[in-house]
Parts: C-alpha cells; structure tokens; sequence
C-alpha cells in the first residue's frame, strides 16, 4: 500500500494540515518522521515516529522505509535524491517535484548554495511559504494521490 513519509522537522504546519486533511480524505497512511515529539490528531491513518537526535537520523529512517510506491515531502535535497534513486517519489513543501532527470541539478544548487554561505556571500534561508507554494504543494500532492496504489 502506497505510503506517505515526512521529514517533519522542518516541515511547515500548513503542509502538516493539508497532509491531514488528505490523510482523513483518502486513507492513504501519513508518517511523520522528526527528532521532537510531534503531536497529531486522533482517529486519522497518520503516525509520528521520533527518532533519536543526530545528522540525518529522520532523514536515513526515511530512506531506509521509502518504497516505490511511495511519496516523501522533504526540503532536503541529499534525501530527495536518495528516495528518488531508489525509485519513491519526492516533493518539496513548496510544490517542487524531484525527478531522476532533475535531482542532479537540485543537488549542484544546493552546494553552490552551501558554498556561498560558507563565504559569507549569502546569508538566511529561504523565503516563507507563499500562497502559490501551498497550492503547488497541494496539486502535486493531488497528482500523486491520484495515482497511487492503495490497498
């Protein structure tokens, strides 16, 4: 059965609520995967799994649980790219879909990106979610919903 895994750390709450939302609509599993206790409500198909603290610790539970029938919201490209590989489908909570042809980019980006922070010629992080992230966010999630396997 089709599954969804969330690297919940850094996950913002409006992509935990449509996530909800689509977990009480569809019945499709939601795991949300984080360091920290996350709090969740009763009687949906929806778990929080809190891992120890540590590098990458969420994100190497994830990567080891991801089949090829699933889908992973992450903003981190490393475990995008290694879902990806392994054949999960992975979105980030802006609405941007990683592919087997795009990841490879995404991840040159992102260590240029690291690069020129470690220089000091870029500093603080991305911009909040705008309304146009969360329905990209939201239609991808609907794609994939659509053609997911369940049962």
């Amino acid at each position: 059965m089709a599954a969804i895994w969330v690297d919940a750390d850094a996950c913002p709450q409006i992509v935990r609520d449509i996530l909800l939302r689509a977990a009480e609509r569809t019945g499709v599993p939601v795991t949300f995967v984080a360091n920290q206790p996350i709090r969740l409500p009763a009687g949906l198909p929806v778990k929080a799994v809190q891992v120890p603290p540590g590098f990458d610790v969420a994100d190497n539970y994830i990567a080891q649980r991801a089949t090829t029938e699933d889908l992973v919201i992450t903003q981190d490209i490393p475990l995008a790219a290694e879902v990806v590989k392994n054949g999960a489908a992975a979105v980030s909570p802006r609405g941007q879909r990683h592919t087997k042809e795009s990841i490879g980019q995404r991840l040159a980006i992102r260590d240029l990106m690291s690069d020129l922070r470690d220089a000091g010629m870029v500093r603080g992080g991305p911009p909040p979610l705008s309304q146009a992230d969360r329905q990209n966010f939201a239609n991808q999630l609907d794609k994939w919903l659509a053609t997911a396997k369940r049962g």
